[in-house]
């Protein structure tokens, strides 16, 4: 087969000398996989084992399926010559993070019958199910289908759950903008029939119309991420998305007038890799501005010059970003016109001045309010001392507005009219949720990844280690008289960078179990690199550098200094300046 077979939509002026064998394995994999069908619905017959063939873990991630299994119990199961605790991760698709009371406990219920009695919240505004058995994926994509509820292109080399800043209080211009959020989830995913009749068990139609005319038979080189925000709350992280949409309302997009368009920002991406130098983050650029009316077309041009450009032979290489910095932005800016058959017009003004979110209750313009409720690293379970999974189902029995997922993991009950607001205060004091948001600055702006058990590529622990880590942490910022110092940090369990890590003021990532390189200097609300400053560091050594620094930023700061700024100017690490290159 030619490569040219392969890429129907590749443009005629790409180099297509060397052979398809040349390609990566998981291109030839897509090309022959009959529109990622496999043989994934066999697969799921298969009781002697609990995962499914290697080919088709791969082809599920398209499906919004992760294949893992529980590491704690991994040398046991070898020991006993057991095959590994298979389970499954499922993503939910939801544009925006904004979920009906309906859908809220629909998605309970599926976690309480298959979920181990938990749900996650993602940095990409989504549900995450662990622990999903294979005999019951079946089932719990079909019950989240009652919902109108799906998984598709939650995972994959597609264009993965389009983001949406979530700031209700502008009540016109988010509407506005949520709205075509919206639209661009739908209209970017893909098409394919494999997922209905796979997990719908819905018969193959024959057609002779392409299956994919967008994505053909080999979909994108990599995942491809798109998010829409707001100013002045960069809470989307929108320098980290292959594709940013930056509002500009009628005051700059800080106002409440109505939607004019977007400034367009790409090649933005966190993933790296610590055995290859030739991988890194990078910010996003902005390249120009277009009207609200054009944003559907500049996806369409902005992802198809990746589709066609990006690198399909060296995986570790083929996120956008990396085919900016190999074809240059202004090779890439001059592509995406032509396809667009218009010139953007020049970047509109705009600032940023936070990524993070405003938490407790905030009343809009139209007089609704809502509440803003921290959830710790997104995770909703019962504990103890707070049944937040009990309560939140609670107000979904009662709640009469929507539910919005942050890109910070938290959640927002949005929309509550004022005759409701005392019913929803007494179901947060009844399950103890209503002192949830009583917490340090650094925890309130603190994000960590799954990792261990689940995630097949951590290296260390994340979710399960970053609160105990933060409780130490914040001792020493009670010290030195800065508890409530407004901080963002994050940890990853690898550095893949799920959390956003490289964009924190201060960031972890895993590097072997209780060891973590340890990144400072971060933008406040997203707009730099940070830089390493601890490789391969235990806890504590990272106890005591902060010490020292914290210290060293209480008595010296300036006014309204934020510590990632201070770090730099203090000299702990040089400034990235240019947001591209990332080289430790």
């Amino acid at each position: 087969m030619s490569e040219t077979a392969l890429y129907p939509h590749t443009d005629r002026s790409r180099d297509l000398s060397q052979p398809v064998s040349a390609l990566s394995p998981d291109e030839r994999l897509k090309a022959s996989s009959d529109q990622l069908r496999g043989t994934i619905a066999l697969g799921l017959l298969d009781r002697l084992t609990g995962a499914v063939a290697a080919d088709d873990t791969k082809l599920m991630k398209f499906h919004g399926i992760y294949q893992q299994d529980d590491r704690d119990l991994r040398d046991e199961r070898r020991r006993q010559k057991l095959e590994p605790a298979f389970q499954f991760m499922v993503r939910v698709r939801l544009a925006g993070g904004v979920c009906t009371p309906e859908q809220w406990l629909k998605l309970d219920e599926l976690a309480r019958a298959h979920g181990k009695e938990t749900l996650r919240l993602t940095t990409r505004q989504t549900f995450q199910f662990h622990w999903i058995l294979k005999r019951d994926l079946k089932a719990t994509i079909q019950g989240l289908h009652t919902a109108l509820l799906d998984t598709v292109s939650a995972c994959g080399d597609d264009a993965r759950g389009v983001m949406c800043s979530v700031n209700p209080a502008l009540s016109r211009l988010h509407a506005d903008v949520y709205d075509l959020a919206r639209r661009a989830s739908d209209h970017a995913i893909p098409r394919m029939r494999a997922y209905h009749e796979i997990w719908y068990d819905e018969e193959r139609v024959a057609t002779s119309e392409p299956e994919e005319p967008f994505y053909g038979a080999t979909y994108m080189p990599r995942k491809f991420k798109i998010g829409f925000v707001i100013p002045p709350v960069n809470d989307i992280d929108v320098y980290a998305q292959d594709l940013g949409f930056i509002a500009i309302g009628g005051s700059a997009g800080q106002g409440r007038a109505g939607l004019e368009g977007f400034n367009v920002a790409i090649g933005g991406g966190m993933g790296r890799s610590d055995q290859s130098a030739t991988t890194y983050p990078r910010l996003a650029d902005v390249i120009g501005y277009v009207p609200a009316d054009k944003v559907l077309a500049t996806a369409d041009a902005v992802m198809g010059v990746q589709r066609d450009y990006g690198d399909r032979r060296d995986r570790a290489r083929a996120r956008f970003k990396y085919t900016i910095d190999d074809k240059g932005l202004d090779w890439i800016k001059a592509a995406i016109e032509a396809r667009l058959g218009f010139a953007l017009e020049p970047a509109r003004p705009f600032q940023f001045t936070t990524n993070g979110d405003s938490f407790g209750w905030t009343t809009d313009e139209s007089g609704r309010s809502h509440f803003t409720l921290f959830i710790e690293n997104g995770r909703i379970v019962n504990r103890p001392d707070r049944a937040l999974m009990d309560g939140l189902r609670e107000i979904a029995r009662q709640h009469r507005g929507t539910f919005r997922v942050t890109p910070n993991q938290n959640l927002i009950i949005a929309g509550i009219a004022a005759e409701d607001k005392a019913a929803i205060e007494q179901i947060l004091r009844q399950y103890h949720l209503d002192g949830a948001n009583a917490l340090s600055g650094l925890r309130l702006n603190s994000i960590a990844c799954v990792a261990l058990p689940t995630c097949g590529l951590a290296m260390a622990e994340s979710e399960r280690y970053l609160p105990d880590l933060l409780t130490r942490i914040e001792t020493i910022l009670a010290r030195h008289g800065l508890q409530d110092e407004p901080i963002t940090i994050r940890m990853s369990g690898c550095p893949n960078g799920c959390s956003r890590p490289y964009i924190a003021e201060i960031g972890f990532t895993g590097r072997a179990p209780g060891k973590y390189n340890v990144y400072l200097g971060g933008g406040f609300h997203g707009q730099r690199l940070n830089k390493m400053y601890l490789d391969n560091a235990g806890e504590a050594e990272i106890l005591a550098a902060l010490d020292k620094i914290i210290g060293h930023y209480a008595t010296e700061r300036t006014a309204d200094e934020h510590f990632g700024d201070f770090v730099i100017r203090a000299g702990y690490v040089p400034e990235v300046k240019e947001g591209r290159y990332f080289n430790d």
